[in-house]
């Protein structure tokens, strides 16, 4: 009988389920939204029993499509930080915190007033920019403000380490989740001094030690065996970091390989042998399986670019199934360069991370003129989120090669040539789709004695789909330098204080 692999990636909004061959072919997937509750304002929590029952119910439908007994093997991959809280049986006892929760960030501001370094040192430790959204600062601030429910705690992990629980009964975490906690990147785990400085000595114990991303973590119990028809005994590794998940997936654990994972938010990373701490204070510095890490920038808006020019200036088909081949093949009617027309990507309410730390930019077009219509400004909308990548790119100072470029934005021959001009490098987009779950799948395989290592098995098992290769002719320089004078007038330009204006 053919045997398995079955990857779990829980997101935000989203739990997916693929089955893989040993040769990391995707076999079957499914997938099922979850709701993000905001029960106060900037908080981003969920519903433990949902995102469970849609694990669950995830898992039946790609079992319908391979025997329950032909799976060898279950990693989990997963979005990072944010707190679920768990007993010793791993049941939770309050909803479940995001990383895009906001209710840590009065703390965090009251931390800097009194020290005004505190990013800074956080980084000297951590590599990354921290977010209000971490374990740490959210963990403080529920000692501050829950803390019965963490007196009852046995245990503060992320949203896959909170499903592991439920499959094996055993409450675990690896090392990418604790690194970016934040923790030591060199140490690649937690950081006694961190965990100090958030004044989180009394409750450390409930930060699990972090093991090996290929290492099992125990065996689907008899419970979860009923409750999702998977067969008893299945092991289940440890896993990963959707974001380590997904670079192990789409091939891109080596150093220098260089990954984009264009989605609605877009994250540009190259594998490093040691841990890189410049340009300081910006980026995030993401621990990798195979004694690797990813420095990385993130604009905080992908394609939801996209998603707005589509609403925004094509309302005549916005409902059409093709809707955003349309808008491509309506962009391909103004030449590289937009005719001068400029768009910057900042939609997003917190506005930019990275290349440059600036909460209160927003996005627009610059160098408009009479001449532009609807083409230019679709053509700018895709050029702004090029740009945008190659922006993060400079930014890490690192060498990089060939792009490995996965996510929504990858589907799009027109997008995944431009960025490939853009860039003047070669664009590499993998087979498959579910790279998350794919890596999370990898990384069971290694631990069952299917692959002899991580690195191997990501690149054994990368099949690449479309390559792209540069025009070589430097059509984008002027408009990447357009780019810069706007993006960094824009990142720089402090809005009016509206209370007093309208006072």
């Amino acid at each position: 009988m053919t045997t398995y692999l079955l990857g779990i990636d829980i997101g935000t909004s989203i739990v997916k389920a693929a089955v893989f061959d040993r040769d990391g072919q995707e076999v079957a997937s499914a997938t099922r939204q979850t709701i993000v509750l905001s029960p106060q304002p900037a908080w981003a929590e969920a519903d433990p029993a949902e995102v469970w029952a849609a694990t669950c119910d995830v898992i039946g439908r790609v079992l319908a499509r391979v025997p329950t007994e032909s799976i060898a093997a279950i990693g989990l991959s997963g979005a990072m930080v944010g707190a679920w809280v768990v007993d010793e049986q791993g049941h939770v006892l309050r909803p479940g915190i995001f990383w895009s929760d906001g209710r840590a960030q009065p703390l965090i501001d009251a931390m800097i007033a009194q020290d005004p370094a505190l990013m800074s040192r956080i980084f000297a430790e951590s590599g990354s920019a921290m977010q209000q959204g971490c374990t740490l600062p959210v963990l403080a601030h529920l000692a501050r403000h829950e803390p019965e429910i963490l007196a009852r705690a046995a245990a503060v992990i992320g949203a896959k380490d909170f499903i592991r629980a439920q499959l094996t009964g055993r409450i675990a975490t690896d090392i990418v989740e604790a690194a970016v906690a934040p923790g030591n990147a060199r140490a690649r785990g937690r950081s006694p001094s961190l965990i100090a400085l958030f004044g989180l000595q009394d409750w450390a114990h409930l930060l699990p030690e972090p093991q090996a991303c290929e290492s099992i973590a125990g065996f689907v119990t008899e419970a979860a065996a009923r409750a999702t028809g998977l067969s008893a005994g299945t092991p289940v590794a440890i896993g990963a970091g959707d974001v380590a998940a997904s670079v192990i997936g789409a091939g891109g654990l080596a150093e220098g390989a260089a990954v984009s994972i264009l989605g609605t938010t877009c994250l540009n990373g190259v594998a490093v042998s040691a841990p890189v701490f410049t340009p300081p204070d910006l980026g995030i510095l993401f621990t990798l399986p195979g004694g690797l890490w990813l420095r990385s920038m993130v604009n905080v808006a992908g394609t939801v670019n996209i998603d707005w020019a589509l609403a925004a200036l094509c309302p005549d088909f916005v409902e059409a199934k093709d809707a955003y081949d349309r808008m491509a093949d309506i962009a391909r009617q103004s030449p590289p360069g937009a005719q001068g027309a400029v768009y910057i990507p900042y939609l997003s309410e917190v506005g930019i991370i990275a290349p440059v730390l600036a909460p209160s930019a927003r996005g627009g077009f610059a160098g408009l003129t009479a001449r532009h219509r609807r083409p230019d400004l679709l053509r700018a909308v895709y050029e702004g989120v090029a740009y945008a990548i190659r922006d993060c790119f400079v930014a890490t100072g690192l060498d990089f090669g060939t792009v490995r470029l996965v996510g929504g934005g990858a589907r799009s021959a027109f997008w995944r040539q431009m960025i490939a001009d853009v860039l003047n490098r070669r664009v590499e987009v993998p087979m498959g789709q579910e790279f998350g779950a794919k890596g999370a799948a990898l990384l069971a395989g290694t631990a069952i004695g299917w692959y002899p290592s991580i690195p191997e098995a990501s690149a054994a098992c990368c099949r690449i789909l479309h390559r792209h290769d540069p025009a070589g002719d430097g059509r984008y320089e002027l408009g990447f330098a357009r780019y810069r004078t706007y993006a960094g007038a824009l990142a720089e330009a402090k809005p009016p204080n509206e209370q007093r204006l309208l006072s």
